[in-house]
């Protein structure tokens, strides 16, 4: 969510250069900053599937090595030139001050075939090249899946899906769990809205209840549960909105967990909720949701 701000990525270049000394500025970027001092890098255990160590380019020093940066090509960042890849990422690194992001996800694989194994190859070719350390894609079903495979290519480290109990999108989790490709997930609030599975949402609503937890948090503990990588949105100002956020987030569903039994009731919360009914327009264009049983990752 700090991926496109003009007003952050500065401050991201000083941390790179000296750690977090005397900072200036508003109550939220410094909260951000205290945060960034304490977070530990995870791709070495979350992406088995890289077996390959490269010697990657940087000096950012022990700041860089604590961060963990992803960004998504959107879908009007595709291209079958690979030089317009290639520019993008590396504007990107230019501008918060890296020499490598940890994670670069294709959004979509709307574009059409031609685009997206383009893209995808580019972006392989940067991995190999050191500026990427992970290649991952989002809401790609299983046939774009054999796709990349078809195409001599090797699997993603990620596939992000809109996932939740109420869409666990099956075949696509089982195909990635037998090809190690790990699964993300990352924001559900749309679910909770008028457009949402409402009756489902109430069942999910009384089992945070009685585990005196919020809605969000059992969707956390869920998703860890079944081994999902997942994380809230946190491009946000509001106070009321981080302390959520830090609630709803890892370090806030520690002290409980969810037992076989409550596992299996959201796991029978499904529904196979499309994305189109979700209302959802964020990295989408217009024609692209074509009506209420609309999925992005169908083949």
């Amino acid at each position: 969510d700090y991926g496109n701000s003009d007003i952050i990525a500065p401050l991201f270049q000083k941390y790179f250069k000296k750690g977090k000394i005397d900072w200036d500025f508003e109550e939220e970027k410094d909260e951000l900053l205290q945060k960034l001092d304490l977070v530990r890098q995870k791709a070495d255990s979350a992406y088995k599937n890289e077996t390959k160590t490269k010697s990657f380019r940087g000096t950012e020093g022990q700041g860089r090595n604590n961060l963990f940066l992803t960004y998504k090509l959107s879908n009007a960042e595709q291209s079958t030139d690979p030089a317009a890849v290639r520019q993008t990422i590396r504007k990107l690194t230019s501008k918060f001050g890296t020499s490598y992001l940890d994670l670069v996800s294709l959004h979509s694989p709307l574009t059409g075939s031609s685009r997206r194994l383009a893209t995808y190859k580019a972006l392989l070719q940067m991995k190999e090249e050191g500026y990427i350390r992970s290649v991952g894609v989002c809401n790609y079903g299983v046939c774009h899946l054999k796709e990349i495979v078809e195409n001599g290519m090797p699997l993603p480290s990620m596939n992000q899906l809109e996932l939740s109990p109420f869409n666990t999108h099956g075949p696509i989790v089982q195909f990635c769990k037998q090809n190690n490709v790990l699964i993300g997930c990352a924001a559900w609030s749309r679910l909770s809205s008028a457009d949402g599975p409402v009756e489902k949402w109430e069942k999910l609503g009384q089992l945070a209840k009685a585990k005196g937890v919020t809605k969000a948090q059992i969707l956390v503990r869920w998703a860890l549960q079944k081994g999902y990588a997942c994380a809230p949105r946190s491009g946000t100002k509001s106070k009321l909105e981080r302390i959520a956020i830090a609630e709803n987030s890892y370090g806030g569903v520690v002290d409980f967990l969810l037992s076989g039994e409550e596992m299996n009731l959201l796991d029978n919360l499904n529904v196979d909720y499309k994305s189109g009914k979700l209302g959802r327009k964020d990295g989408w264009k217009e024609e692209d949701v074509k009506g209420s049983d609309w999925e992005p990752s169908a083949c």
